[in-house]
């Protein structure tokens, strides 16, 4: 039996509906996705599948749109006020059984009131949602399965065995910690391979302190102090007798070496 009931209204979602069921089986199997118009077969008996498929399911996702108050109503009655309306009575259902219920908001769509519900559904109002939006529909499906993960081991064995891993569990895998005994920031590396002008330096072993790669300008490492000039122009230097360096003329331009 399915382990993740998909509910909507047909007026309303349906098309995200059908989204959400097609992301959430490549990840975890069609067989633990439940939406009516891709799970019940011709002929079978829909109220008795659809009740029996949300008693058993884990998590009921309820996907709202802006006519989901609205959509189906007559006389301007809200559907909710319909107590044999399918929508509102797989939520009761949920509740009743025990599972998860996710409000999926989509778009903008406002969060419920209370007062907006049923009583028997009115908890639906309190629950933590989540929320879709069609510009960034991967990156909001990604962290719906995430929680789903992490809310039934058998969802997580599943997504296991179909190969999903979550962004952020291989983002740790990919980027580990160390931390030295002295508590501070370390690198550790065999070989780390580092560009820098000139060609590629490699640093062996165990290093930390302060390390600075191709500055942009004056870089001071002493203990004295630095002075510079915003008028200043150094120029190019070259060897003296003595081994040290002494800076070397400026022969561009005219005869004075003004520009």
């Amino acid at each position: 039996m399915p382990q993740i009931f998909v509910n909507y209204r047909t007026d309303d979602e349906e098309a995200t509906a059908t989204l959400v069921d097609r992301e959430l089986s490549r990840i975890f199997g069609n067989e633990n996705v439940f939406r009516a118009s891709k799970s019940i077969g011709p002929g079978s008996r829909f109220p008795q599948e659809l009740l029996t498929a949300v008693r058993r399911s884990h998590v009921l996702l309820a996907v709202i749109g802006p006519r989901w108050l609205t959509a189906g109503g007559s006389g301007g009655r809200s559907p909710m006020e319909d107590e044999s309306d399918w929508t509102r009575r797989e939520i009761r259902e949920a509740f009743e059984t025990g599972a998860v219920v996710i409000p999926l908001l989509v778009g903008g769509v406002k969060r419920l009131a209370g007062e907006d519900l049923p009583a028997e559904i009115k908890d639906l109002a309190s629950c933590q949602y989540r929320r879709l939006n069609h510009r960034n529909a991967e990156a909001d499906l990604t962290r719906l399965a995430d929680d789903l993960v992490k809310l039934s081991p058998e969802l997580a064995a599943s997504a296991e065995s179909n190969g999903y891993r979550s962004p952020s569990t291989v983002s740790d895998d990919e980027h580990g910690e160390d931390a030295g005994a002295s508590g501070g920031a370390r690198l550790r590396a065999k070989v780390i391979k580092h560009r820098q002008r000139g060609g590629i330096g490699n640093l062996n072993g165990d290093f930390s302190g302060t390390f600075v790669s191709e500055p942009q300008g004056p870089v001071h490492t002493g203990s004295g102090h630095l002075y510079q000039a915003r008028e200043q122009r150094l120029g190019p230097y070259g060897s003296s007798e003595n081994g040290g360096l002494s800076p070397v003329a400026d022969h561009h331009g005219g005869e004075d070496g003004q520009r």
